[in-house]
């Protein structure tokens, strides 16, 4: 039984990929199929080469496969590039308008998706529709052409003429397959295991928007910059029903401080960027840090240094993100592998960014980011919304209040201002209980003390350790943090028959999580051959390992090209070490 396919569609931007891609998407997950798409595309509105990547299956799947089943070329170069990854049986779809040369061998079909366009009278611009069809008939699931259906909600301001004139043009190219293309020359169709059941389909900065909206985000603040924009985006396509406040300020030296100063005067607030961004965010960081502000910050990371590779992959901002911001006050940071991780883990950090008064960083990079996965229900029980602020009725009682009191567990009292007759003082200089500066030693150390030294243990309790997936006594680990989740946990599961092997995955990397529950460092000593697979070339969270416990890999696999870890790819360089 045939059990999964991986589709590639590439092209120049501006050709639809995204369009036909997304659109499959779509249709693959409504009607039950496990589906993981991740793109690939270069900084550029118009031309250049990119591709948009399908891998469907009646099984869990959350990677993506660097050999596939049909490719679709909307240009001859699509066909020089990624012709050589077809496997064995696949077959290379292309527009004779498109694509210069001819191709007489077996595994190529022409598809006349201009000529069927002029013959319906359409739009040009719906020759995506056309290849869209033609995919579908060409993996024998033309069943799941109900465009009338599904395009409505995929473009929500389409007219009923567009709707139609779309399902026309897809329906033509699925007629187009059936009618000419020789059935044994067509896929097999992948048998639904789960039948009728629709799927939700989200990708990480969607997760993460989402995740903002149900723990109460009332203001996102931000520069647009890849691959980070589209939180802001999605805030925006849901600010109206849900209250939010999204402003796009002039850089983000304004945006950490437009989200610090929403979240004094008493609303959950939040920003976003990359990691030239996060650097002009450092000394807003570090205000969060000294004014026990709450505050959550996104940084989806892209290869640098400098502007780098804009639309590319890397994780290499570890140790900036951890380190990032002058003196010394608690953060967190959390590493989601999955949009479900990055839902939650957004969830938990506003949860901790205001019981602690502290900032929150959720770090993910354009892999996730842009990467869609199907997530099945999200368990409610698992969000958290506690309110820590005070309101007004809690101080009409009291007598004083004071911003930065002392406390056992180092928390003071947060109090929204204009909310009481108390005063509530915020200052960037060292302060003493009141909020009013200060430069004596006694009231200094008391607050690094307050702040930093009886917090921090605090907060360490409160973060999970690495996720297990695998043997629970394994010879072989791999591990790895934030994208890597979905690539390490299919390579264990490929691996599992021949090796005695599990994955260790942390979303939950500062401060760094503690054994007590689970001795994670034991067990890595205990193997045989550890590995830390990241998307970086000097191995960070490996050294991270290092410094917080001692424990030291047998080897490490790296990849910094700007693209993420492929299955083949990943197994490959695993089995080089175990020959």
């Amino acid at each position: 039984m045939v059990s999964e396919y991986t589709i590639r569609i590439g092209g120049a931007a501006g050709q639809g990929m995204q369009f036909i891609g997304s659109l499959l998407a779509k249709c693959f997950s409504e009607a039950g199929f496990y589906t993981f798409t991740h793109q690939d595309y270069m900084s550029r509105i118009k031309g250049g080469h990119n591709f948009y990547q399908i891998r469907i299956a009646n099984h869990p799947v959350a990677s993506s496969r660097n050999t596939i089943d049909i490719l679709l070329a909307l240009n001859q170069e699509t066909i020089e590039i990624h012709a050589q990854d077809l496997n064995e049986d696949g077959l290379i779809l292309y527009d004779r308008t498109a694509v210069e040369q001819h191709y007489s061998q077996p595994e190529f079909i022409q598809i006349p998706c201009s000529d069927i366009i002029t013959g319906l009278d359409l739009n040009q611009v719906m020759t995506s529709s056309v290849a869209a069809g033609a995919i579908l008939g060409s993996v024998g699931l033309e069943t799941l052409l109900d465009f009338t259906r599904i395009i409505p909600g995929f473009i929500p301001v389409a007219s009923e003429g567009v709707v139609a004139s779309q399902t026309s043009a897809a329906q033509a190219g699925l007629d187009f397959v059936l009618q000419n293309v020789d059935s044994k020359k067509r896929f097999m169709p992948i048998e639904l295991t789960e039948q009728n059941k629709k799927r939700l389909l989200m990708n990480g900065n969607q997760a993460i928007g989402m995740g903002a909206l149900l723990s109460g985000c009332k203001f996102y603040s931000a520069y647009p910059m890849t691959p980070a924009t589209s939180i802001m985006l999605y805030l925006i396509s849901k600010a109206e029903k849900h209250g939010v406040i999204v402003e796009q300020a002039e850089d983000e030296i304004s945006a950490i401080n437009m989200a610090l100063g929403a979240s004094y005067a008493g609303v959950r607030a939040m920003t976003g960027t990359s990691g030239g961004g996060f650097a002009l965010m450092t000394e807003g960081i570090s205000l969060a840090g000294i004014t026990e502000t709450p505050v959550v910050i996104a940084e989806v990371q892209r290869p640098g240094p400098a502007t780098g590779l804009p639309t590319r992959t890397e994780q290499s901002d570890l140790f900036f993100v951890i380190f990032g911001g002058h003196g010394e006050f608690p953060k967190v940071v959390f590493t989601p592998g999955t949009p479900e991780q990055a839902l939650l883990l957004t969830n938990r950090a506003f949860h901790l960014a205001e019981k602690y008064q502290i900032p929150v960083i959720i770090q993910s990079d354009q892999y996730l980011a842009d990467s869609q996965w199907v997530v099945d229900d999200i368990d409610n029980q698992l969000l958290n919304y506690e309110d820590f602020r005070l309101r007004g009725e809690e101080l009409i009682n009291t007598q004083s209040y004071q911003r930065y009191a002392y406390s056992e567990d180092g928390i003071s009292p947060l109090a929204i201002p204009g909310a009481s007759k108390h005063l509530v003082v915020f200052d960037s200089d060292e302060h003493d209980q009141d909020g009013h500066i200060i430069e004596d030693a006694k009231t200094r150390n008391m607050m690094v003390e307050k702040r930093y030294h009886k917090k921090l243990p605090l907060i360490q309790q409160e973060i999970a350790p690495p996720s297990l997936y695998g043997s629970e006594k394994p010879d072989i680990i791999l591990t790895g943090y934030g994208s890597t989740f979905g690539v390490l946990k299919e390579a264990v599961e490929r691996l599992a028959d021949q090796h005695s092997i599990a994955m260790l995955h942390f979303s939950e990397v500062y401060p760094f999580p503690l054994t007590n529950d689970f001795d994670y460092v034991g067990m890595l000593n205990k193997a045989k051959l550890t590995l830390c697979v990241e998307n970086n070339a000097s191995g960070q969270f490996a050294q991270l390992m290092r410094m917080e416990t001692g424990f030291e890999f047998n080897a490490r696999i790296n990849k910094f090209d700007g693209r993420p870890f492929g299955l083949d790819y990943l197994l490959g360089e695993i089995n080089d070490y175990l020959r």
